[in-house]
């Protein structure tokens, strides 16, 4: 376990309130440095953060109203799912790009690697 104190002026704060940061790491204190291990650890919620935030605001989690049973896990699934397809196939604006797939939904079958075309023959 490590603790490490946060720079509050770093990220925008006046007068923060004393705070420490408890860290637990498989890491010997050899292996790495406080400085490092902050970094790693910043690094880790940027990516949490900016993931939450697509899901928020794009997506509404946050006011979903599915709260029962395995429900909220599927939709989080959904939801995780359809952003790293964007993602994997480029999109640079997840909230743009979920928009133009809203207002022309046709576009998201072949994004998945399928098609709505029937086959006359039914097979």
């Amino acid at each position: 376990m490590g603790r490490a104190r946060l720079d509050h002026a770093a990220v925008g704060y006046r007068h923060p309130p004393p705070s420490a940061l408890y860290a637990v790491t498989c890491l010997d204190a050899h292996q790495t440095s406080p400085a490092d291990l902050a970094t790693a650890i910043r690094g880790h919620w940027e990516v949490e953060n900016s993931s939450h935030h697509i899901r928020d605001v794009t997506f509404a989690e946050d006011a979903s109203t599915v709260h029962t049973g395995t429900a909220p896990r599927a939709m989080a699934t959904l939801r995780n799912l359809a952003i790293g397809v964007l993602k994997t196939l480029g999109a640079d604006n997840i909230a743009k790009t979920t928009q133009a797939i809203r207002d022309h939904p046709e576009r998201a079958l072949p994004l998945l690697g399928t098609t709505n075309n029937p086959d006359p023959h039914g097979t």
